[in-house]
């Protein structure tokens, strides 16, 4: 009896004894059982919430993985895990945490393998470059312990060769490319466990030497200096918006030239013709050679000229902007071998013209600076030095030469030199002239000032006053023209106005249109005029259109009053 009822104490406190074991049992969550980092590397994090005085973690990726802590006494806390490195290899491990009388808990992470263990870049790919000697900055940024650079071609060099992890610039350099033909390598950044990078790099080939010919100085029919060249040129007329239009000689709605307009120009009153010409288009953008059916189109014009005892000036016009818009020093190099490849061949094709030909060396190039205006005269000294080297009558050839902007105010005050000539007094300078805009190419009223209509003291409009001009007559004319007369004409280097004019304010009826035409010729005549009383030749700018003196399509006279006007004025 007595070992039945101590049996039954023994239960009973047994019983007490577990209901007191669970009622102290800690509890744990973490927040995932599973993380997952890139194979870049990657920062996740980890929650855990435990009724326990303290908490500790088991690290057992340690060697990859780092913890913003792994133990504390939170009940609940927020673990940062961050992977810094990537692995070859996809690795996996179990993380065990551990909180009071709670059963463990674990954590699955894992990292994907990687193809490359560190990162390695640089900032170019691909690199065209003109034939000149060349040189760019690489920028190599990297963690690798160490990186190569190398290139297969010698005539690519390295400032350094290797390096290593953070932010490294290099210097490559090429060697002036003297073949005709383009040239290209391969530069490669290399270091192990890194992706390789390839930079790609294309040298176009040198322009041949299109003076293949030159002939001895020739000075039959040459004789004449610029001065004397000038005074015997009374009035000037372009043939505008043909051999310049792009797309080809009609493309911008004019007929081709032919010998019967250059005939109705002469009897018109003018005794010289400017051709503005394009090249570009017609040439090998590889090799700058330019079609022999178009060198022989213009020789062909040049001759219908020459032919009907008419000096002419042949220039390189707009022809997209090549040199025009670049007068910089990114750009020199590049286009004074153009200019220079362009030159020797048309100077060669037209040689044995006499003087009545001139050369141009451009038409208006953007120039507002000093240091854009040493570009342009680098230019210009390319010109002078192709057209000479050809020899025959070009070694005594005048030579046309533009201030920057053809402006006769920028002119006046950036064009302090003109390029270095071998014969002497065989140069002339260019400008052109549209003043007042408002007048001869505004084409709306603007908030700082309106267009002209009218032009003249005495041909002002008592009905529209607000398209009076407030500037830009006859005294204006009177001062800008004589400054070119002071700086260029005084010291015998003679100035060609190589365009001037206005169109016609089509929309403008009756009584105002009257007005209007009435003080455009006034301007045509008074403009002339100045230009030839201060020893500068006029050359009307003639392209068709609403404005032109000619009807081409039949070779008749369209706007007799303009014409009068224009030789009036150049006969004061």
């Amino acid at each position: 009896m007595k070992t039945i009822g101590r049996l039954i104490i023994l239960i009973a406190l047994i019983s007490v004894l577990i209901s007191c074991q669970k009622e102290n049992t800690n509890t744990l969550v973490l927040s995932t059982a599973k993380i997952e980092f890139l194979a870049t590397g990657s920062e996740s994090n980890l929650t855990i919430q435990t009724d326990a005085s303290s908490w500790s973690i088991e690290n057992k990726a340690k060697d990859w993985l780092t913890l913003s802590a792994t133990s504390g006494t939170q009940n609940e806390a927020k673990i940062t895990l961050c992977v810094l490195s990537k692995t070859l290899v996809a690795r996996k491990d179990t993380l065990i945490v551990r909180a009071g009388n709670a059963a463990p808990a674990r954590l699955v992470v894992s990292q994907a393998s990687s193809e490359y263990l560190y990162d390695l870049s640089v900032d170019k790919s691909d690199m065209t470059f003109n034939s000149s000697a060349n040189s760019v900055s690489l920028l190599i940024t990297s963690d690798v312990p160490a990186w190569s650079l190398s290139c297969e071609a010698d005539w690519v060099q390295f400032s350094r060769k290797t390096g290593f992890a953070g932010t490294t610039t290099v210097n490559i350099s090429m060697t002036e490319n003297l073949g005709t033909t383009e040239r290209s390598a391969n530069i490669v950044l290399n270091a192990k466990d890194a992706p390789t990078s390839k930079i790609s790099i294309t040298q176009k080939g040198s322009f041949p030497n299109y003076n293949t010919n030159p002939v001895d100085p020739d000075n039959t029919g040459m004789s004449s200096t610029a001065m004397e060249i000038a005074k015997k040129i009374t009035a000037g007329c372009n043939i505008g918006n043909t051999l310049e239009a792009i797309g080809g000689e009609t493309y911008w709605g004019n007929p081709q030239i032919t010998n019967d307009y250059i005939k109705l120009i002469k009897q018109s009153g003018f005794n010289a013709i400017r051709l503005p010409c394009s090249w570009n288009q017609y040439a090998d953008q590889t090799t700058a050679k330019i079609k022999d059916s178009w060198l022989a189109r213009v020789k062909e014009v040049v001759g219908y000229c020459v032919n009907n005892d008419m000096y002419v000036i042949l220039n390189i016009h707009w022809d997209g902007g090549w040199l025009e818009k670049n007068c910089t020093e990114a750009k020199k190099e590049e286009n004074n071998k153009i200019q220079k490849a362009y030159w020797q061949q048309i100077a060669t094709q037209l040689r044995d013209f006499d003087e009545r030909l001139l050369f141009a060396s451009a038409n208006e190039p953007n120039v507002n600076d000093a240091t854009q205006m040493a570009v342009l005269l680098s230019y210009h000294q390319t010109f002078v030095d192709a057209v000479r080297s050809t020899g025959g009558k070009n070694a005594y050839r005048v030579l046309v030469v533009q201030g920057p902007n053809t402006d006769v105010e920028i002119t006046n005050k950036l064009m302090t030199q003109l390029p270095t000539d071998n014969v002497q007094n065989r140069m002339m300078v260019e400008i052109h002239y549209y003043s007042p805009w408002n007048f001869t190419g505004m084409e709306k009223d603007e908030t700082w000032g309106n267009m002209f209509y009218y032009w003249g003291k005495d041909y002002h409009s008592t009905t529209d006053a607000a398209h009076n001009p407030t500037w830009g007559e006859e005294s204006y004319v009177d001062a800008t023209l004589k400054l070119m007369k002071t700086k260029f004409i005084d010291k015998g280097i003679p100035v060609v106005m190589g365009e001037y004019g206005c169109g016609i304010r089509t929309k403008l009826t009756g009584d105002a249109l009257t007005l209007h035409k009435a003080g455009r010729a006034y301007y045509f005549k008074y403009v002339t005029k100045q230009a030839k009383a201060n020893g500068i030749l006029p050359f009307f700018w003639e392209a068709g259109g609403d404005g032109a003196l000619f009807n081409r399509a039949n070779n008749t006279i369209k706007d007799q009053q303009a014409l009068d006007a224009l030789i009036q004025g150049a006969a004061q």
